[in-house]
Formats: structure tokens, sequence, C-alpha cells
């Protein structure tokens, strides 16, 4: 999927590039009122595989479909005569002030959603006041990202093997400015996704499947053109020290594979924070127990998360995992929550079950595929909009008033 150049022959190219210059100008569509809209949007404009990458979750997707489905049952309670002139959806995390309890979750190869896509994902996202998080497995580097904002990013690590490349992707990360380090602690292995499998991105590279790809490069013409041709330098940017210039996808799923740290322990937290003077947060805690040693290691805060439904098929909701873990450890924690959320009033339904915040991932990913830095900026206004209305008719005008007595018990 990096080089998509190799899966164009000149032919190819030569194709691409007549079809495109034939294209009328970008057909009008109606404006997203929704997540759900822009995911519409970005199944029509993203080749197949893309699309399945971010929307899949692991083996048959029991746990992708629980988080959307006991989120969305959550009951809100409605109440009247509060006094709801002046709502508030600012908040602190991590001592720093945000226009709502809203962060973009880190995602690997974002940037191939739209031409340099974490770059216009973290302007949007500072556009709004809210921090962008930048995976360790992005398309643009995190020098290439910083450059662009005024506001350095949230950044993403996951526990290498090679503890050398980390000490020096930690140096490079401190250097760029970034204070919150959100350290990916449920990977270990990675889940077997039959959709990226079906879809040829991870099938194996013989020429039938790399044929299968092309054809449905082919058919989004409009994005081969502005990501796949012009959309340059396909690589991994934060990885990019450590591959030659022509290294193809393959080379960095194979390295990558390779050094994903299976035996990762507790231990890990104590090498981090002997290389790292910002926050760490550990992302991906779904036990109570878990929450409870993660306070005892002496982090910042956790993200209540099950990687969205692309991990363990079969673990807990975020939804049902959340309130036991709020209980163990609320206040003596920051609490982040990811998973389902695909509207202001489920970031409300998640604070109301004692979340500080929340992450969003397949959300702004589907709005940066849609329509760019300014889809993602539309994404964030809907979502505060429906944040104001939906805490004005539960009687809250701050988030720190939010809590379970939002919800029906």
């Amino acid at each position: 999927m990096l080089h998509f150049q190799k899966h164009l022959t000149s032919k190819a190219k030569a194709n691409a590039n007549a079809k495109t210059s034939l294209l009328p100008s970008e057909a009008p569509t109606m404006p997203a009122a929704s997540i759900a809209d822009f995911k519409a949007q970005a199944r029509r404009r993203l080749p197949h595989f893309l699309f399945e990458y971010i929307d899949g979750g692991s083996y048959d997707e029991v746990t992708l479909r629980a988080n959307r489905q006991d989120l969305g049952q959550l009951a809100l309670r409605q109440r009247v005569l509060k006094n709801v002139e002046n709502v508030s959806t600012t908040t602190d995390l991590f001592g720093d002030s945000y226009s709502m309890p809203v962060a973009l979750a880190p995602v690997g190869l974002a940037g191939i959603n739209r031409r340099r896509g974490e770059v216009l994902a973290a302007r949007a996202a500072q556009t709004h006041n809210i921090p962008f998080t930048l995976s360790t497995v992005s398309l643009c580097s995190i020098e290439e990202v910083t450059a662009a904002v005024e506001q350095p990013p949230w950044f993403q690590l996951y526990m290498l093997k090679d503890r050398g490349f980390i000490t020096d992707l930690l140096q490079r990360v401190e250097h760029a400015g970034c204070t919150t380090l959100i350290m990916t602690v449920d990977l270990p292995v990675v889940g077997s996704r039959y959709r990226d499998y079906r879809s040829g991105m991870t099938a194996p590279a013989n020429i039938s499947n790399q044929l299968y790809r092309l054809q449905q490069l082919l058919m989004r013409p409009r994005w081969l053109w502005d990501v796949g041709l012009l959309g340059g330098p396909h690589t991994l940017g934060n990885l990019s020290s450590m591959f030659s210039q022509k290294a193809s996808l393959a080379d960095y799923q194979r390295w990558i594979s390779a050094n994903f740290d299976a035996s990762t322990s507790w231990d890990a937290v104590e090498f981090i924070r002997a290389h790292w003077p910002g926050k760490i947060v550990l992302k991906g805690i779904l036990d109570s127990q878990d929450a409870q040693q993660a306070l005892t290691s002496g982090v910042d805060g956790i993200v209540v998360s099950n990687h969205g439904g692309r991990q363990l098929d079969g673990a807990l909701s975020t939804t049902r995992a959340l309130p036991a873990i709020v209980d163990r450890i609320a206040g003596d924690l920051t609490v982040l929550a990811d998973g389902g959320i695909e509207s202001g009033l489920d970031v409300v339904r998640m604070l109301a079950l004692g979340a500080d915040g929340v992450m969003l991932g397949r959300a702004w990913c589907y709005a940066l595929a849609a329509d760019g830095e300014r889809g993602v900026a539309h994404m964030l206004s809907l979502l505060k909009d429906e944040m104001r209305v939906a805490m004005a008719l539960t009687g809250n005008t701050s988030v720190a008033s939010i809590d379970r007595h939002a919800l029906h018990q």
C-alpha cells in the first residue's frame, strides 16, 4: 500500500491521469450532518481495501459491534427547568485547557486517507483547540506535523524490541515539543482482521492479489491522483531512518511484526519513564486490576480501550469495562475512553460513566477521507454542537457536572 507506484505500470499511470483529466469537477455532495454521513462519503472515495482497513475489526467483529451497541443503549436522563442558558464544553486534560473533552486518537497509516492526511487532521484539531495524537506508524513524520501546527501533538508509542530505536524516537518527539506520550499496551501480538485479508490489504503478495488491489485503486481515480500519485512520499515517516527510500509496505510490515515485543511487562513503563520527561498515558486498559497497576506504576492517565474492536474479539466493550475501572481509580488518574463514539451524545454518555474525556479514531478518519482538513473541522463542529444539546437537555452546564445522574440507572 505504501509506494503505490509499485502497483501501477506506466500504462496504468497514464490511464489514471487520463481518467482524472476527463472527470468533471468534484460532484457536489450533501453536507455531512453526522459521522455516519462522513462514513458513507469515505466509502465512496477510498479504495475498498483502505476503507475496510479503517472500518473493520478483528475476527467476527463481536467487540466492534458491542462497542457501538452497548454505548447506544445507555439512556440519557432528560431534565427540565435547569437554567442551561450558559453551557460550556471546555475542560482540562493533563494540565492543558481544551475546547471540549475530545482528542483525536492515533490511527496508523491515516495519512493515506487524504494527501498528507495527518498534517490536515492536526490542523483541524488545532483550529478547534483539541489534542491530535500522531501514531508511530503514521505517513507524516513527527517533524512534518509539528512544522505545520503551533500546538505540538500528543504522540503514540508502540513498545518494540529495538530499545535503541525507541530511545532515539523519544528524543525526536521531545525535541519536536510534544509533552504527552500515549503508550499503546494492548498490542503484544496483532489480532487477525478478516476484512483486511479479504480486501487484499494483508493477503499474500502474489500477482492475483496485486491485480486485485490495483483494480480497487483504479476505481477511485480522484483518490489515486490526490494521494496515490501526488501524495508522496508513501513511507512511514517516523520509521524512515530504518529503511531505504525504496522500502515497500511489506518491508515495513515485516520489520514491525518482528519488533512487536510480546515479552513486554510493566517494567517497560519504567524504561519509558527513564527516557521521557513528559506525561505518560497507557492506552488499552480494560480490566480494573490493570488500571490499579497503572496507578501504581506512576503514569499520568489511561485510555480505557479495546483498540476499537481490532484486537481481542469477544473482549468487553468500553461501555461495560469503564464503570468498574472508574470506581477503582477515579480521581487518582485521568481516564479517557474510546470505542463506538459516533456523536456528541455519545461523548456525554462516556463522561456520565466517569471518563474525563474521549478519543475518536474512525470518526476523524472518515471525515478526513471525505473532505480533508475541512471535513475533520466540520466533524468536530458537529460533535461540539451535539455535546451542547445533550448537556443542556440533561441539565448540565459544565463538563465537570456530568456524572451518572445523567443516565437512567
